[in-house]
């Protein structure tokens, strides 16, 4: 009789057990701003990042993910599966008072997830276009917003240009206490768990605002890090860590509402870190603003309980930010449209895989006249690739960053796989690669669209909104 008791009781939690990983996975889907390669403690061991690092080594560690050279493209990217040169966002970012945004004909991930019946929330920074309502985040797709339209604000005024750019929903969001933004988003996306809906699966888009200039943390962070003799770098490091610690305290939460057994964690970077501002790539070239590795390789990993095959290792397999939304659109039993630039990673991240993707676009600039697009282990780049060219170890003082004029440079070509920190220029001694990379990158850019370039209107102006960044002027 015991027996029986235990064999049905085994096979009822293994039936249970089933059937929360065969259901329709959370997705927590956490954006890091402006974290660079050697700001994590994986690649950097004097950084303070347990949290992280714990999943990240008990998940897969993504040595290969890129994203793209700036905020609002790599958002873009994430946010519809297309390089920005098809979205008209390939140009820089969108900079405060301009009427850009990603177009409505792009159908956005939670839009497509609310199809599946999730329930979709952002926390955080969105900088995908704000000059109307059609284009602000509860209008694409997410049932709730809590955060800033903009690309920057400041950690406690939560102002930015001449305007208070703070949100609940629609709604402007009140602070007079003046409290650091993290402790707010954490505040909230913790709410958003403990309130979820347990039938349903969840989507949880955490676009931190850390660790995104100015560098703003409170004391007891900064004092994480009193060796570090450079003062930028001293309060840089604290924001990360200040980002580690939060990140600590939602995933426990998740846990503690029973959410992590069926979920899928994603962490990434939403370009390099930025140099000037504290951040740090080495050994890579360049950082934020470039398209060399340094700025567009990224830090990432994923991670979950129950849902992947193969953990705690490395993947060195190729992935671009563009792949983010097939892949989650798979998982939520869904398909993107056959055209997307984007293509399905799960198997590579569930098994480790070989990656479905041999090429991709770094960015294609028109106006710039800057180009770069990689073809199996080789880089092409045309153009400038940014003024942040160089290699920069960690600052033991608070010196200039070296910057290179933005000019035309000659192609360049790279075996990134040989040579990943891009110091051995190939263009001269391998003339027929150079050949069919030249021709490659004809073919990709055949199909772009005219960058989005509209200037600062006047009209956005918070004075003409009450002192706040306002949607309803384009």
């Amino acid at each position: 009789m015991l027996k029986t008791w235990l064999l049905v009781t085994t096979v009822m939690v293994l039936v249970s057990i089933a059937q929360a990983v065969t259901s329709s996975p959370n997705i927590i889907f956490v954006v890091a701003d402006d974290l660079g390669w050697n700001d994590v403690s994986w690649h950097n061991p004097s950084m303070i990042t347990p949290n992280l690092d714990k999943y990240a080594r008990t998940g897969v560690i993504l040595n290969s993910s890129y994203i793209q050279y700036f905020c609002s493209p790599s958002r873009s990217a994430f946010m519809t599966g297309y390089f920005p040169y098809h979205t008209g966002l390939q140009h820089k970012v969108i900079i405060e008072g301009q009427p850009r945004f990603v177009p409505t004909n792009f159908k956005m991930l939670p839009a497509h997830l609310k199809t599946a019946g999730y329930m979709t929330h952002i926390v955080g920074k969105w900088h995908l276009g704000m000059c109307n309502w059609k284009y602000t985040p509860t209008y694409r797709g997410f049932d709730s917003f809590y955060g800033y339209y903009n690309g920057m604000d400041d950690y406690y005024t939560h102002r930015t240009t001449g305007g208070y750019d703070f949100r609940s929903n629609t709604s402007v969001a009140e602070d007079p206490h003046h409290t650091h933004s993290t402790y707010l988003f954490t505040d909230q996306t913790i709410k958003v768990i403990e309130n979820h809906d347990k039938s349903k699966p969840l989507f949880l888009y955490l676009p931190f605002q850390l660790v995104h200039y100015p560098l703003q943390v409170p004391l007891k962070y900064e004092q994480m890090y009193k060796h570090v003799a450079s003062k930028r770098r001293r309060v840089y490091s604290g924001m990360v860590s200040m980002m580690d610690e939060a990140f600590g305290q939602i995933t426990e939460a998740l846990d503690s509402a029973g959410l992590l057994d069926n979920s899928l964690i994603i962490f990434t970077t939403d370009n390099g870190g930025s140099v000037p501002h504290g951040g740090n790539n080495w050994p890579l070239r360049g950082g934020k603003t470039t398209f060399w590795e340094g700025g567009t390789r990224g830090v990432a990993f994923v991670w979950s309980r129950n849902l992947l095959e193969r953990t705690g290792y490395t993947n060195h397999e190729m992935i671009h930010a563009v792949d983010w939304f097939p892949t989650i659109l798979h998982l939520a039993g869904l398909r993107p449209d056959s055209n997307i630039d984007g293509v399905n990673q799960w198997e590579m991240l569930r098994t480790g895989a070989p990656s479905s993707r041999t090429e991709f676009v770094y960015n294609i600039d028109t106006i710039m006249n800057s180009s770069a697009i990689r073809y199996g282990d080789y880089k092409l780049l045309t153009g400038s690739p940014g003024s942040i060219n160089d290699w920069y170890p960690i600052p033991t003082q608070d010196n200039t960053i070296s910057r290179t004029k933005e000019a035309t440079w000659k192609p360049q070509l790279y075996n990134i796989r040989n040579d990943p920190q891009e110091r051995n220029d190939l263009a001269q001694k391998q003339p027929q690669i150079l050949k069919f990379m030249m021709n490659r990158l004809s073919r990709w850019m055949a199909s772009g669209v005219k960058p989005q370039t509209s200037p600062v209107d006047p009209r956005s102006n918070p004075r003409n909104w009450g002192g706040v960044w306002t949607p309803g002027w384009c």
